[in-house]
């Protein structure tokens, strides 16, 4: 069973409500009718209910509850919610009032009022767009300083990570991590990889040195983050800096990096900079064909998770599946 297979399993067992925002996108309501059929979650579809169903056509979304946010019993409840959050920053009602005929800011507003588990959006809009409210609305989790995203990469026929399955990270938002924001990127990741792979996480802080083998200002703020999650983590095995081969393969880790605990058998891969993460993971896809999901976001109250524009209604579909599982670990 694949990575993806053991998520959907996993979703299925305790189906979680998840809102789909982009009703106007002929993929996400294929996605709706994929999910609803498979059983991965309920699913909620924020819109005009006349407008989605002649959009949907013959696809069956019948199981889906629509709610177009004008017409909620709920709208006032949540508009007034959003003016009290926001008002210290100059929110008025009757901009609130406005803000939350927004499909995003209303589906997320239903994860914040428990009406909902989370919410997966993007797949027309752009990041920013999805995560704005979701900053204004959750915040990020207790405990946690940063909300960062992450790609899990699953290599096919691959001797390294945990049965060729790692996590990315930061690989799709924070561009330029200082070393106390990437040993937070460092930490979340572990358990997130935890939550999700359900296998030990063997965190690399990737560089272009190997233990001091090169020296720079690029270098230092690796090893800095790795002293930093050490510190705050004793308990997970972190170390850096490292290469990319030293971190993956045992043979290398050994001569560049003798007495690691990492060096060799790294499953989470944490680069210096957004520049890095994303052109790795891009790399990785391609050349190794290997399956990408992401970016997903880690560090919010409760899970919201980001879409590429170009993504598959079966993208989608994963992309929910691995959200209604992380609303199960938040839940449990």
């Amino acid at each position: 069973m694949n990575f993806l297979e053991q998520i959907t399993e996993r979703a299925k067992s305790d189906v979680k409500t998840i809102v789909l925002p982009e009703s106007n996108d002929m993929r996400t309501l294929k996605a709706a009718a994929m999910i609803l059929e498979k059983g991965i979650a309920n699913i909620v579809l924020v819109g005009n209910e006349e407008e989605i169903k002649k959009l949907a056509g013959d696809l069956d979304i019948s199981k889906a509850k629509i709610v177009d946010p004008e017409k909620s019993d709920k709208f006032e409840d949540y508009v007034n919610t959003f003016y009290e959050l926001r008002k210290a920053k100059g929110m008025t009602p009757e901009k609130a009032r406005e803000i939350m005929k927004d499909p995003l800011y209303f589906g997320v507003m239903m994860v914040k009022k428990d009406d909902a588990d989370g919410m997966v959006s993007g797949a027309v809009h752009s990041t920013a767009d999805t995560l704005r409210p979701a900053l204004q609305i959750l915040k990020t989790a207790s405990g946690t300083k940063l909300v960062s995203a992450f790609f899990v990469i699953v290599v096919p026929d691959c001797e390294y990570g945990h049965n060729g399955t790692f996590i990315y990270a930061d690989s799709g938002l924070v561009e330029n991590p200082n070393a106390e924001e990437l040993s937070e990127i460092a930490i979340t990741s572990a358990r997130t990889f935890k939550q999700l792979v359900q296998a030990e996480p063997v965190v690399a802080m990737l560089s272009y040195s190997t233990y001091g083998s090169a020296k720079s200002e690029l270098t230092e703020k690796v090893i800095q983050a790795t002293q930093l999650a050490k510190q705050k983590a004793p308990d997970l095995l972190i170390d850096g800096e490292l290469q990319a081969d030293a971190a993956l393969v045992p043979a290398v880790g050994k001569t560049k990096a003798p007495g690691s605990p990492v060096a060799g058998k790294a499953n989470v891969l944490i680069f210096p900079d957004l520049n890095c993460g994303n052109i790795a993971y891009k790399l990785t896809q391609r050349l190794a064909k290997a399956e990408a999901y992401g970016p997903i976001t880690q560090g919010i109250a409760k899970p919201v998770n980001d879409l590429s524009r170009g993504c598959s209604a079966e993208d989608i579909v994963g992309v929910v599946a691995i959200t209604a599982v992380q609303a199960q670990a938040q839940n449990s």
